[in-house]
């Protein structure tokens, strides 16, 4: 599996970061609002600042934590940008960076996209990031080199 080469913390100077109750907090500019800053959000705000920063996908077509039913059971997904059809093009599943990306986390974002059916599926835990396309007529999937450009 090839992994993508990219450099979230180049994003770091543009997250927006405040303490609150002694809680520290960061500013998803998706959901408009500060979230607890743990090490995942960490990750999802770097990945949110790289799409928008330097894929340049449109802010109005991601967006982030929003709520999924799988199998029956409520699900989360981290980031989701749609197409200008607003169908689900991309999903992007975020670790925490002390935890391995392993075919688990692969199935995790697999089955997520089961309910999504979007064409491209990340998963990054900021120190390593893998992608691949969908092909739901073969039924098959090839890893990317890098994310795709936005449509």
């Amino acid at each position: 599996m090839p992994s993508l080469s990219v450099n979230y913390l180049a994003h770091q100077g543009a997250l927006r970061l405040q303490v609150q109750e002694g809680q520290q907090q960061v500013y998803d500019p998706v959901r408009r609002k500060f979230v607890a800053l743990t090490p995942e959000e960490h990750v999802r705000q770097l990945v949110l600042q790289y799409l928008l920063a330097e894929k340049g996908y449109p802010q109005g077509r991601i967006r982030s934590e929003i709520g999924i039913e799988v199998n029956g059971m409520p699900r989360r997904c981290d980031i989701v940008v749609f197409d200008t059809a607003l169908k689900p093009w991309l999903v992007v599943e975020c670790k925490n960076p002390k935890i391995a990306l392993t075919q688990a986390v692969a199935e995790q974002v697999a089955r997520y996209n089961l309910t999504l059916q979007a064409p491209h599926l990340v998963v990054s835990n900021g120190l390593t990031t893998f992608c691949f396309a969908i092909d739901f007529e073969t039924k098959t999937y090839a890893w990317q080199a890098h994310f795709p450009e936005w449509v």
